[in-house]
């Protein structure tokens, strides 16, 4: 079986929430790229287009548009994801896994591009910012 965590970002908002997808809505996503566009549907996200952004593996290993496949790879970085450089031209060899999703992956990470049900997606993030707000205050 086959499961994933769906970070889902909302650039007007700028509020994400964690969405949990397994079985036929998980393995649609297989296959799929960073950069390539979904539709909301798939995911239970009614009238709705999302872009894959990037995510990681089970073990924490960044996902990186640039590395083409499912697999994992060892690259000398500079920059983005997987390294942060401290000083500048500071450069370090790094795993990380490829732009293709496998099940391999454990995080997917998506932003919404285009919504035409404004309230429906206003309710679903109410929704999860109260219920996360009571589980800590209980």
């Amino acid at each position: 079986m086959v499961e994933f965590t769906l970070v889902i970002s909302d650039p007007e908002t700028r509020k994400a929430i964690q969405k949990k997808i397994s079985d036929m809505k998980a393995k649609n996503l297989i296959g799929k790229r960073i950069g390539d566009q979904i539709r909301g549907t798939e995911l239970g996200l009614p009238d709705s287009m999302l872009q894959i952004t990037g995510g990681t593996d089970r073990d924490g290993f960044p996902m990186r548009g640039d590395i083409h496949g499912p697999g994992r790879k060892r690259i000398l970085l500079a920059s983005g994801p997987g390294f942060r450089p401290r000083e500048k031209g500071h450069r370090k060899k790094k795993t990380v896994r490829g732009d293709v999703i496998s099940e391999d992956v454990q995080q997917i990470n998506v932003k919404i591009i285009e919504k035409r049900d404004r309230k429906g997606f206003e309710s679903l993030f109410t929704k999860f910012f109260e219920e996360k707000g009571k589980k800590k205050g209980e």
